[in-house]
């Protein structure tokens, strides 16, 4: 155990002592690939930022206008009968767009039920086994300018669904 500890520690900057070392070798200019690299970024933050205070302002809004309970309640009647809770569709909705709204979500289920209880459970396995699909379709596609997404989509939602299904069903 003290091995993994200690390598934990040293990893990364065992790592970047070896690009810098790497770089020296093959006579790069380190810094100014890093330089590069930097600008790159922060163009790619001014690029994806409208889409990313759409979400959060989006998921906000959501949140505050009861339209998630809404949703919950009506959803969680036909959820019930499959051991999934209307309390946990809020969460599963969030969860889509927004993992730090998700989190908040999640604090209300913990103070209302509890860690321990079954729903605390679910929503906690649920969170760890779900992405934020849009949010991270949005980011990635719009960062390196894919138009076209094809089956993305599609296969993110089924294993987001596979990951609410294995929550309901582990605890």
């Amino acid at each position: 155990m003290q091995f993994l500890l200690f390598l934990s520690e040293i990893l990364v900057p065992l790592i970047l002592l070896s690009i810098l070392v790497y770089g020296l070798l093959k006579r790069i200019s380190v810094y100014e690939v890093f330089l590069t690299g930097a600008r790159e970024g922060a163009r790619t933050v001014a690029r994806i930022m409208p889409t990313l205070v759409g979400l959060m302002i989006a998921v906000s809004i959501l949140r505050a206008s009861g339209l998630l309970t809404f949703l919950g309640n009506g959803i969680g009647m036909v959820t019930e009968q499959i051991g999934f809770s209307g309390t946990l569709v809020p969460l599963a909705l969030v969860k889509l767009f927004s993992s730090s709204a998700a989190t908040g979500l999640l604090l209300d289920i913990y103070r209302e039920y509890g860690t321990d209880s079954r729903i605390g459970m679910i929503a906690s396995i649920m969170l760890a086994s779900t992405e934020t699909v849009f949010y991270t379709m949005s980011v990635y596609f719009l960062s390196v300018q894919v138009t076209r997404t094809r089956w993305t989509l599609a296969g993110a939602l089924i294993a987001t669904l596979a990951g609410i299904v294995a929550s309901a069903m582990l605890p």
